[in-house]
């Protein structure tokens, strides 16, 4: 049975053996991102995450990490995200709130530091932030309504999309010039405080996803009722940012 590391650093120096004779002089950097670097790792429930960042020679030549990486998923870590640096530079208007929420949390683990020196325009990251809101938005509307109000599914929805908005909230908060706080709780209190949403919710939304909480069918209903009205208020004040 495939050993579950109990926390992040028990497998870099494998990883980075493993990746280096995969890719040798093509391997830039390994990177760990997510809840692995922020310190929110849960062995045997949280995934550990890897940005794998190879040179143009590398990233077209995949197939030498497919066993590497049948190897790691057996130990909870995800299929790593393999990118170039040209890849990265290019895609900051495109993806900011992506490559913000690596650069805000994150551990180098070999190689070049690729992320330090990324900076992010507020506008683009505004634009993403919104288009995010409102796209989320409506899949929890119709994941709502697919659910017809089934207990499992309403929490399979609480679970699915949580970590998603986390990730635009990181964001806003960087919109505003606001410190982003490392772990997700507190997070979403100082969205909440900024935004005017109710905190007491997200708070309970995040205890359903952890299944530290317990909740009838009947009030899973209300919560994502007012889930959908409280992501609804926010995507109207993300509307209205002043960037400058």
């Amino acid at each position: 049975m495939a050993k579950i590391p109990k926390e992040p650093r028990e497998v870099f120096e494998e990883i980075t053996e493993d990746y280096q004779q995969a890719f040798g002089n093509d391997l830039v950097s390994i990177i760990l991102y997510g809840s692995g670097a922020s310190g929110e790792y849960v062995p045997k429930k949280s995934d550990l995450n890897f940005l794998i960042v190879l040179s143009e020679e590398g990233i077209d030549a995949l197939e030498g990490s497919f066993k590497v990486v049948s190897k790691w998923r057996k130990r909870n870590v995800n299929s790593p995200l393999f990118l170039t640096k040209d890849y990265i530079e290019s895609s900051l208007d495109s993806f900011p709130v992506e490559f913000l929420n690596m650069k805000t949390n994150y551990t180098l683990v070999f190689g070049e530091d690729v992320l330090s020196n990324l900076s992010f325009e507020k506008g683009h990251l505004r634009v993403q932030c919104e288009r995010e809101l409102k796209a989320k938005l409506l899949q929890l509307r119709q994941g709502y309504l697919d659910s017809s109000q089934r207990g499992g599914e309403m929490r399979s929805l609480v679970a699915r999309s949580i970590p998603a908005f986390i990730a635009v909230f990181r964001a806003l908060l960087h919109l505003k010039e606001i410190e982003v706080p490392t772990h997700k709780d507190q997070i979403v209190s100082r969205v909440c405080k900024e935004f005017d949403l109710d905190y007491t919710l997200f708070s309970t939304l995040i205890s359903v996803k952890d299944k530290e909480k317990k909740v009838t069918k009947g009030e899973m209903g209300v919560l994502i009722h007012r889930y959908i009205n409280e992501i609804r208020t926010l995507s109207s004040h993300v509307d209205e940012i002043d960037i400058g």
